[in-house]
């Protein structure tokens, strides 16, 4: 088989030949909440990173998301270097063409809308060299169905992060038909170089961390909708109960009411009726209710 054949070979930057090392330039598509946490993990580890958003105004507001995340993360004594210098890694770019041709990995971290990310992943596919790595931070989105607006769909792959990035031990690799072996081994390859584990799964709705978490979630949901109990003691039970470090509640707030009504929409369309949004769910969302970044949802966040 040829390397064509196998796909794309993990670069490393330390030249120790040590183990696993991050890939030296880095490309993310969307500087939000997501976009900028897996910018600052790469530009942490070590990666020349290339932010790119659709503005000017986009992207300083971006790189001030990044700043602050490495100022938080200096303040608990999680980074190796000074801010300033891991700053000094990072590029914000006002446009997807304008990616580096010479990245090694480009992951687009945009919202969940098929069409926008297909759309995005197309553009950036363009822009960069043919054994670039093109991976998609979707949540539940079918990665084979947006492996189909590529040219090259075998170094196509679903990296599915965790919010907080930098914090976060996981990394859900999500395997389509197309994508060549290579480009699972170098996408593990990095996630390990992060200093995060990977679970590789199989592209399905909801791959598994979404499916299970979701359904837990859309429970406890039902559970307050119902009266059977105040939040706090449904997040209490899971915690204390199962040992889960956080309760269902608690942890839809963090990853937003509509981030969690916009997957259980999908996965009602794709699993049938079990995964059927709440009425509150909705309501809470249509009240701008959405958690953590509105200050509001099962709890206040001032």
């Amino acid at each position: 088989m040829s390397t064509q054949d196998q796909g794309p070979e993990t670069v490393l930057t330390d030249g120790a030949g040590a183990g696993p090392a991050v890939p030296a330039l880095v490309g993310v598509i969307g500087g939000g909440r997501m976009g900028a946490g897996i910018a600052q993990s790469f530009a942490a580890a070590g990666s020349a990173v290339a932010v790119a958003e659709g503005s000017a105004q986009a992207a300083a507001a971006a790189r001030d998301r990044i700043a602050a995340g490495l100022q938080r993360a200096a303040e608990r004594g999680r980074l190796t270097e000074p801010v300033d210098r891991i700053l000094g890694r990072i590029t914000m770019l006002e446009s997807v063409a304008a990616l580096p041709s010479a990245a090694d990995l480009v992951v687009e971290a945009v919202p969940e809308d098929a069409a926008l990310k297909a759309r995005l992943l197309a553009a950036a596919e363009g822009a960069v060299g043919v054994d670039t790595v093109l991976a998609t931070n979707t949540s539940s989105l079918s990665v084979t169905e947006l492996a189909a607006a590529l040219v090259r769909p075998g170094r196509f792959i679903g990296m599915h992060f965790f919010n907080p990035v930098p914090a976060s031990e996981l990394v859900e690799i999500v395997v389509a038909p197309e994508t060549l072996p290579g480009t699972v081994r170098a996408a593990t390859e990095w996630t390990h170089a992060l200093g995060k584990q990977d679970v590789v799964v199989r592209d399905s709705p909801g791959f598994a961390s979404s499916r299970l978490g979701l359904a837990l979630g859309l429970e406890a949901i039902r559970m307050v909708e119902e009266g059977v109990a105040e939040p706090e003691a449904i997040d209490a039970a899971m915690q204390l109960g199962y040992k889960h470090p956080m309760g269902p509640l608690r942890l839809t707030d963090l990853v937003g009411l509509d981030v969690r009504l916009a997957i259980a929409e999908h996965l009602h369309t794709t699993l049938g009726e079990r995964f059927a949004p709440p009425r509150l769910l909705r309501d809470k969302v249509a009240r701008g209710e959405l958690g953590r970044k509105s200050g509001q949802g099962f709890y206040p966040w001032p």
